[in-house]
């Protein structure tokens, strides 16, 4: 990871144009206009399960899904709304209505350019894949969890927020079950898990909501069938026009307020962007530029909600659709923005005649996708942390919030960090020899004579705060003091100030005892730190050799005298 260097913004679209064809540009043509048609329902969906209107999912998909891949890092993500963010962004809705869901994926928007500028691209990808498997999963049921009242056509008036008050709501209104809404869910479920049998390539979920709102149409109009609810029956005529652009009215009071959502919306959108990224990446052969994909989603998330749109990020099975089609540039997800804009101006009022049991369909199919159950079957195979952590963050997620999920998650990522790298930092002691081919590929094994009174300490790996404590125990555990302490740092990559602190605690009370400190083959970035801490004026610069050869003989002579 490195913070210096210029900004790392090198949009795919603008390299991949240099060398564009006329046969890049029909796989692109083809694949867009697919990926529009798959992508409507989506959008749809989200929009309306998220708790806006049919309307505002459509627009965040055209916005959100042009810049994202004008300005992206990856040559055939396809951005848009996403099933992740449905309970984040139905929740900041509840708390602080549209107007605070737009200031917060706004600041999701800035938070992400400022990751993508400051290079952590690449840190985003190393959170273990048991927390990013406990968030889908968790996700995915309270997205089925949400989708309970459509797909039953249930009476009920408000649904609790929560998990466990809205599934005690349910039961106790499913005598209000409504059989021919629940006969279109089922049979849209039914649709999109048959489709890919027929043909992968065929849209299912599009089929499904074509199919049946047909189907309910004459139904209702010749058969005289009631009490299937459309989106036109609870939103009336949708528009078919792009906002004009409004400010959001931020101040510091919101920030304040929005903040711990607008985070969450961040790091979410940077987690499933790249897990996209990297699927994506397997299956061309290409490599994303992660802060460039980084900073193109940022700036859709910012532009977006002057729109009125809500969160922006990488759609796995929208960009997978792509590829199979034959997308292989940005070109395609630009045809699909196009797609999904005609769609918007000139097909808008027939949105009006889909069932919203039809659209509850299509939600629990996506949840179903999103469980990865089979993902979480071979984890419970693995290690009991691993476990642990896929537990304790679906929990969090279905019965608390995603915001403290994520955070939590974070922190515990970190914990499983910190606890591998202690595992692996090993201290060796060496008293009266040891061998310069040990821990090398070198046959000729040269043994170096270390005086009575001197002991060798090696640290092989970081010495940062949970090293140091153990560090620090291991001295205090040795019974007879020497004359001397080599400390061996050769394949010390870096020491934190906690490191340098307890290096120093241990100079100091080594010379109130008596005893030499001698350090040996400190790397050179090791070595500015520990001179900008001034650890030679308390050890002397003589007591800083440049391999261990050195250090024993100094080591050595000391304990001679």
């Amino acid at each position: 990871m490195n913070f210096s260097g210029k900004v790392e913004f090198k949009p795919k679209a603008f390299s991949e144009l240099k060398n564009y064809s006329w046969a890049k540009f029909r796989g692109d043509l083809i694949a867009g206009i697919v990926v529009g048609i798959v992508a409507l329902p989506l959008a749809i969906a989200f929009g309306i399960a998220s708790g806006v209107t049919p309307s505002v999912g459509l627009i965040t998909a055209i916005i959100g899904g042009f810049l994202v891949s004008a300005l992206g890092g990856n040559s055939v993500q396809i951005g848009g709304p996403t099933g992740a963010f449905i309970v984040i962004v139905y929740n900041i809705i509840q708390l602080y209505g549209l107007q605070g869901l737009a200031i917060a994926t706004f600041l999701a928007g800035l938070i992400l350019i400022l990751l993508g500028v400051f290079k952590l691209g690449t840190i985003i990808k190393f959170i273990p894949y048991p927390i990013v498997v406990g968030f889908t999963s968790g996700i995915a049921l309270t997205i089925f969890s949400t989708q309970i009242v459509d797909l039953f056509g249930l009476e009920i008036d408000k649904v609790p927020g929560d998990f466990i008050g809205k599934w005690a709501v349910y039961f106790q209104h499913f005598d209000t079950v409504s059989f021919p809404t629940l006969i279109v869910g089922l049979l849209t479920i039914l649709i999109i898990a048959v489709t890919p049998y027929v043909s992968k390539k065929l849209p299912g979920a599009l089929i499904a909501i074509i199919v049946m709102t047909v189907a309910v149409y004459l139904a209702k109009t010749f058969f005289g069938l009631t009490g299937i609810e459309t989106i036109g029956d609870r939103f009336g005529n949708l528009p078919a026009e792009i906002p004009t652009p409004h400010w959001l009215g931020i101040n510091m009071t919101t920030i304040n307020v929005l903040l711990p959502s607008a985070f969450t919306i961040a790091i979410l959108g940077a987690i499933e962007s790249l897990l996209s990224a990297t699927v994506a990446d397997g299956a061309t052969g290409n490599r994303t530029r992660n802060n460039t994909e980084l900073i193109g989603q940022g700036v859709a998330n910012v532009v977006v909600p002057f729109f009125g749109g809500i969160p922006v990020t990488g759609a796995i099975a929208r960009t997978m659709t792509n590829i199979t089609n034959g997308g292989r540039t940005p070109v395609a997800g630009i045809v699909h923005a196009v797609v999904l804009l005609l769609i918007f101006l000139f097909l808008m009022p027939l949105i009006n005649y889909v069932p919203m049991a039809c659209l509850a369909g299509v939600l629990v199919m996506v949840a179903y996708n999103m469980s990865g159950w089979r993902t979480v079957v071979g984890i419970f195979q693995n290690p009991k942390s691993d476990i642990a952590v896929l537990i304790v963050t679906f929990i969090l997620t279905v019965v608390f919030d995603l915001t403290i999920a994520i955070e939590i998650g974070l922190l515990l990522a970190l914990l499983l960090f910190l606890r591998r790298v202690m595992e692996n930092t090993q201290i060796k002691v060496f008293s009266d020899q040891i061998d310069l081919a040990e821990g090398t590929e070198n046959t000729t094994h040269e043994i170096l004579h270390v005086n009575h009174g001197v002991e060798i300490y090696e640290i092989d790996g970081p010495f940062f705060f949970g090293v140091a404590n153990k560090f620090e125990d291991l001295m205090r555990a040795m019974g007879e003091k020497p004359q001397v302490r080599i400390i061996r740092m050769r394949r010390v990559p870096f020491i934190d100030s906690t490191g340098i602190h307890n290096l120093e605690t241990l100079i100091n009370a080594s010379k109130n005892d008596g005893i030499h400190v001698v350090l040996s083959g400190v790397v050179p970035s090791v070595k500015d730190v520990l001179l900008h801490a001034h650890i030679d004026r308390l050890i002397g610069e003589d007591h800083i050799c440049d391999n261990i050869t050195e250090a024993v003989t100094l080591a050595n002579s000391i304990a001679v005298e």
